[in-house]
């Protein structure tokens, strides 16, 4: 059990946007959950923060698509920590195929991963913030939840509009218990991961041609702003959705 307050992250083992969270988190002094697909690097992630701050991090690995395995690593933090109160969702996968094109097995996953994973996590850790009377919740969606363009791909498009709009049912249901829910669309962050995604000309020009200040996103970025959300400092802010975008996708 713990006196700090527990947030449960989602792929947050990576060198992406989720382990920015995480450390961002962590440093603020919440008891942060690692949850990654990959065990091992998940394993070593927490252990990581644990020397850093010298106190336990756990990491556990979920599989976001599977309803056994997010049951099962909610059940383990409230044994061992007794409190989930905050829930990031920033599990995401994506691979660009036109409609006209689209197997249905990338709809699938893009769907499953993006989206249906989104609502596990809340599905579940929900009825503990409500017991608690308390918690705030972190969607990662993206600009492509909005925008007219083929570079995000149709599956992925869809699911994170998909979470927009589950975001904003979560926050009207859960208000009343004192749970907030708000939405973060991150334009280009950049990662390594990214380069086997998008090809090379994507990036070429991006900073200088696209970005209103002049460079391309870091995951702190993003992290700054969920830590902010996260926080009492944002108590009256729920059923938002924010662009961290450089100003390429304003949204409103």
């Amino acid at each position: 059990m713990t006196d700090n307050k527990v947030a449960f992250v989602t792929a947050a083992a990576g060198a992406g946007i989720g382990a920015a969270i995480a450390a961002r988190l962590a440093a603020d002094g919440y008891d942060v959950v690692v949850t990654d697909a990959h065990e091992r690097r998940c394993k070593e992630a927490a252990a990581a923060l644990s020397a850093q701050y010298g106190r336990e991090f756990l990491g556990l690995a979920v599989d976001v698509t599977d309803e056994n395995s997010i049951i099962a690593a909610t059940d383990t933090v409230m044994a061992e920590r007794g409190r989930i109160d905050v829930l990031v969702n920033n599990a995401g996968w994506s691979k660009i195929e036109p409609v006209s094109e689209m197997s249905l097995a990338t709809w699938q996953k893009c769907l499953d991963v993006d989206l249906t994973g989104t609502f596990l996590g809340m599905r579940h850790v929900l009825p503990h913030m409500i017991s608690a009377g308390s918690g705030a919740i972190v969607n990662i969606s993206s600009i492509s939840a909005f925008e007219t363009s083929t570079e995000h791909g149709a599956a992925y498009s869809a699911a994170k509009a998909g979470v927009l709009a589950l975001t904003r049912v979560a926050a009207a249901e859960n208000g009343k218990h004192g749970i907030r829910v708000n939405a973060i669309t991150p334009g280009l962050i950049y990662n390594d991961f990214l380069r086997k995604i998008y090809p090379d000309e994507f990036f070429d020009g991006y900073a200088e041609n696209r970005s209103l200040v002049g460079r391309i996103g870091r995951p702190e970025d993003v992290a700054a702003l969920t830590a902010f959300l996260a926080s009492d400092e944002a108590g009256y802010i729920t059923g938002e959705v924010y662009g961290v975008s450089g100003g390429v996708a304003p949204h409103a």
